[in-house]
């Protein structure tokens, strides 16, 4: 039997909570639960960690890269560029580690254009009402960021149609434990559709 890992894409509008939901995913993971890391050409923050929090690249690295067909799925967001190694995912899920990618809508549907076994999460927000009012508590966005972010947020709340599975985030520890029992499901529909049920016939 193939023992091989999962690919999970997490995505959903901008203040939806998918990253804090990763986050308390990875608090109490398995062993064999992974969170991708991105490889980006913006310089390191206090903190951060090369190959840790990113993979830091110069951009004539991450252009070659691009050349080279070495990322799952990639894009320029203003100055920068962003990207999923290919090989890193590929290696961990075949190791057997379930392997949680936590992108944006766009990257989403480039995955599911190149790789169809993934799994597609959507994070919805309770309503837009609370999406808006998550996003100005933050406080580091303007009006007229708030304006974009809101406007992105309903064009992109119409691809959760294209996902296996859309999570409403109305409880951060109630939304990740549902994210945990449909990758415990698709594990174990992966695992049944391997077995070979013949075997089992009566002699």
């Amino acid at each position: 039997m193939n023992n091989n890992g999962l690919l999970i894409v997490i995505s959903g509008p901008s203040g939806a909570g998918k990253g804090t939901i990763c986050r308390e995913l990875m608090s109490h993971k398995s062993s064999d639960l992974e969170l991708s890391v991105s490889a980006t050409t913006r310089s390191p923050r206090t903190g951060e960690v090369d190959g840790v929090s990113y993979f830091f690249k110069q951009k004539d690295e991450f252009r070659k890269m691009i050349d080279n067909n070495e990322f799952i799925e990639y894009a320029q967001v203003y100055d920068n560029f962003y990207g999923t190694p290919k090989k890193y995912v590929m290696d961990k899920i075949e190791e057997g580690k379930d392997v949680i990618l936590e992108i944006d809508v766009q990257g989403a549907m480039k995955v599911k254009q190149n790789i169809q076994d993934a799994v597609f999460i959507f994070i919805m927000p309770p309503s837009m009402k609370e999406l808006k009012y998550r996003i100005t508590c933050r406080g580091t966005e303007s009006k007229q960021d708030i304006d974009k972010r809101m406007g992105n947020a309903y064009c992109e709340v119409c691809s959760a149609r294209c996902y296996d599975y859309v999570v409403i985030n109305d409880d951060i520890a109630k939304a990740a434990e549902r994210v945990k029992c449909i990758i415990i499901a698709e594990k174990c529909r992966l695992n049944r559709s391997k077995i070979d049920f013949d075997s089992f016939k009566e002699e």
